[in-house]
């Protein structure tokens, strides 16, 4: 018999005030307990209660024992009580990582918007290009964008999948001409994400038709960061991909235009990462069902956002000022209070 379990029993033996009385409640016999205040008297080389056939009462010694029991089974109690309590009701920290351009364009929203349900959670995001080693350094869960997870003893919830676009600035347009295929993108200066989830140095791009065209030539600027390639771009440097997200406010306001818009870089898909499946914490828990449920509408509606700013380019404003506004014939681009609100949204 354990020393924990010796230790209820010579508790329950004191409180009950015998042995017998101590048996029943404990489910045991009589003999069984009396081996277990025995035993814990042999291992503390301590007489614990003086025993009689008619009285029983606590040494000196039993005395101090009795009330560190209570104390240590009392702590017991409470943690088994909130271990019980984090599988079943989320509150506490939740360490989270999530890379440099998603973590920031849609993990970092959707916290708030899951606090608001669950304010007894608090959360620890963790945004940066290299995935960390979940278990190593403590992290609860992790989202990644990937064309394809590498094998792991991780969990994974696929949660939707997304793919950047390529973006030019109007005025780079007009003095360079607008790409209407791949070959034509050979002629133009091309620009580079350095992310890690993308192909080092090249671009993939799925057209309509399933063509594929890798650019790897010398390009005169990278980084490793969407939104200083967006402000690349916007002034004029050249062709290159971004994030919907990073895109939709240039889109939206002319400065930027996008172009082969009946294309998309290689398709990344989205995962939730976590330890274990089994006894999941009730915080972890409910964030993954939370991603799950929210990230591929928050995907449709930068979608139905990102169909609003691509309409076909088909003239540009010889007189646009130095932002490069876009200008249509016949049809000038506006949106609408209901537009503008819902592309805040999604940002």
């Amino acid at each position: 018999m354990d020393t924990l379990r010796n230790m209820r029993v010579f508790v329950r033996v004191v409180e009950s005030g015998s042995f017998t009385r101590a048996a029943a409640s404990e489910t045991m016999t009589t003999a069984q307990v009396s081996r277990a205040v025995t035993d814990l008297e042999s291992r503390l080389r301590t007489r614990l209660l003086n025993r009689t056939t008619r009285r029983m009462s606590l040494t000196e010694a039993g005395e101090r024992y009795f009330q560190s029991c209570k104390r240590i089974l009392a702590d017991i109690e409470q943690a088994e009580a909130e271990a019980a309590a984090a599988h079943a009701n989320p509150a506490g920290k939740l360490r989270v990582y999530g890379g440099t351009s998603f973590g920031q364009h849609y993990v970092m929203p959707l916290i708030a918007r899951y606090q608001q349900h669950l304010p007894e959670v608090s959360v620890d995001l963790t945004i940066a290009q290299q995935m960390p080693d979940i278990i190593e350094e403590g992290f609860d869960v992790a989202v990644v964008v990937a064309a394809e997870l590498e094998d792991s003893a991780l969990i994974s919830q696929h949660l939707g999948s997304t793919a950047a676009i390529l973006c030019a600035s109007p005025a780079y347009l007009r003095t360079r001409g607008e790409p209407q295929s791949f070959d034509d993108l050979e002629a133009h200066t091309c620009l580079h994400l350095t992310d890690a989830s993308l192909p080092a140095g090249q671009w993939v791009s799925e057209g309509p038709l399933g063509e594929t065209f890798r650019h790897t030539g010398v390009t005169p600027f990278q980084v490793n960061n969407p939104e200083a390639l967006a402000l690349a771009i916007r002034e004029g440097m050249g062709i290159g991909p971004l994030p919907v997200p990073v895109a939709l406010p240039g889109l939206a306001d002319g400065t930027l235009v996008r172009v082969l818009p009946t294309h998309t870089l290689q398709k990344l898909n989205i995962y939730a990462l976590y330890a274990s499946r089994r006894y999941l914490d009730a915080k972890i828990r409910t964030f993954v069902e939370f991603l799950r449920e929210k990230v591929p509408l928050v995907l449709a509606e930068q979608e139905a956002a990102l169909a609003t700013c691509d309409e076909p380019l088909h003239e540009v404003d010889a007189h646009a000022d130095a932002r490069g506004t876009r200008a249509r014939s016949g049809r000038g681009r506006s949106h609408n209070t209901h537009d503008l609100e819902r592309l805040r949204l999604v940002n």
